[in-house]
């Protein structure tokens, strides 16, 4: 896969990925446009996520039973629509409606991790994976900011419009330039909807990598979720701008995971893993620090919260590296399963920090981060203990082996034809 091919498919994410995080910035301008009070106008932003939640389960698991191509550009064209027809709504009711489809149908870059994983070979996987990543942490990091200033300049339909024409000029790109590709799977759709349960079953590789990342990312929801309440409390007094601030610290991040994936090609996703698994404990230590407050306090929490995010960030690498690995032929559905158990742990980790703070304070809640760090890295480590000559390599892909499992896999030729 040539790097334009890959500078697309980043750009791909950054734009899928945006369209969920662009509406936060605009809500007040949205509520003062639409003349209702600006707790009214939150659904519009609910929705779009509620919608992404249901897109990752109900869609993305298509992605085995179509051709990547084609399902990429009717994504991104439903979703270049909804954004139009939202920017055009008249009223908050039908917004709140098309946010709801935007967040269903903004799902590409789900389906563009297990496309550039079938069209790169085995040992460029990682670092294609990191970039992909890159440009996802990118749009997430930018949406607010550019869609915040436009809004400033031009209202909040504006964001929107630019938005959809960003996604419908994706799609025409995308239907020219990316190759075919032939589908992994002919099972039926509700079969489609059922497997990735199953390969939680069946995939203890899976079921780990979940894990790993569903408790990483547990704490480091819980982290960000409490860290306002820190900002804003006696300690600091900064309000809810320092956040924000502090967020574009995890812009480091766009340029660690390229490097981190290269390392994963070269070493393999599992010691990877446990620097990123034993960097989380110390973070939060370090985090801990920022409840003293002042000048030391602060600058312990810059530091802190940059660890976490590359850890997290860097793991998230690794993990996808391990399991798209892991059946060539049913890349989606493992991605389904792999997102729906990290999402489910960002949720928790949420609730479950919010609840320690009230109990705990702010040392409660970097204990709680460290803590779920520890149990998957405990898992890690009698996973490598159990198995070191398997776990210690470099994942290999099933497709680029010779033997049985190449020949019939369904999606092994279009693997080879498109390398």
């Amino acid at each position: 896969m040539s790097r334009r091919l890959v500078l697309l498919l980043a750009v791909t994410c950054a734009v899928a990925v945006g369209n969920i995080y662009f509406p936060q910035a605009v809500t007040p301008l949205l509520a003062d446009g639409l003349h209702v009070p600006s707790d009214a106008a939150a659904p519009a932003v609910t929705a779009t996520q509620i919608g992404y939640t249901a897109g990752i389960v109900l869609l993305v698991p298509l992605g085995d039973r179509f051709a990547h191509r084609s399902f990429l550009v009717v994504l991104l064209a439903l979703t270049g629509l909804a954004l139009l027809a939202a920017g055009c709504a008249p009223a908050l009711q039908p917004l709140v409606a098309l946010s709801a489809v935007v967040g269903l149908t903004t799902v590409a870059a789900q389906v563009v991790g297990p496309l550039a994983a079938g069209l790169v070979a085995p040992d460029r996987r990682g670092a294609v994976i990191g970039t992909l990543l890159s440009g996802s942490t990118g749009g997430m990091l930018l949406a607010r900011t550019f869609s915040g200033t436009l809004g400033e300049w031009l209202g909040w339909r504006a964001p929107y419009l630019v938005a959809a024409a960003l996604a419908l000029l994706l799609a025409i790109v995308l239907a020219f330039a990316v190759p075919a590709t032939a589908p992994g799977s002919r099972q039926s759709y509700p079969a489609l909807l059922a497997e990735p349960l199953r390969l939680l079953r069946t995939e203890p590789e899976l079921r780990r990598s979940c894990l790993y990342q569903a408790t990483v990312f547990a704490g480091f929801s819980a982290v960000w979720t409490c860290l306002a309440l820190l900002l804003d409390g006696p300690a600091y007094r900064l309000g809810a701008a320092a956040v924000g601030m502090l967020a574009l610290v995890g812009a480091a991040t766009m340029f660690c995971t390229p490097l981190v994936g290269r390392l994963v090609d070269r070493f393999g996703p599992d010691p990877v893993n446990t620097v990123c698994l034993a960097a989380v404990p110390v973070s939060a230590a370090i985090l801990g620090v920022g409840a003293r407050g002042g000048g030391p306090g602060l600058a312990a929490l810059v530091l802190g919260t940059l660890l976490l995010d590359v850890a997290m960030q860097s793991g998230m690498v690794a993990n996808q590296a391990r399991v798209y690995a892991l059946r060539p032929d049913a890349r989606s559905r493992l991605n389904t399963a792999y997102m729906t158990c990290a999402y489910l742990g960002g949720s928790a980790g949420s609730w479950l920090g919010a609840r320690v703070w009230s109990r705990a304070g702010w040392w409660g809640v970097c204990a709680l981060a460290a803590g779920l760090a520890a149990v998957a890295l405990v898992r890690h480590l009698r996973a490598l203990y159990a198995a070191p000559a398997c776990h210690r390599q470099p994942s290999v892909d099933p497709a680029a082996a010779p033997g049985p499992s190449s020949a019939h896999s369904p999606s092994a030729s279009s693997v080879r034809q498109h390398r």
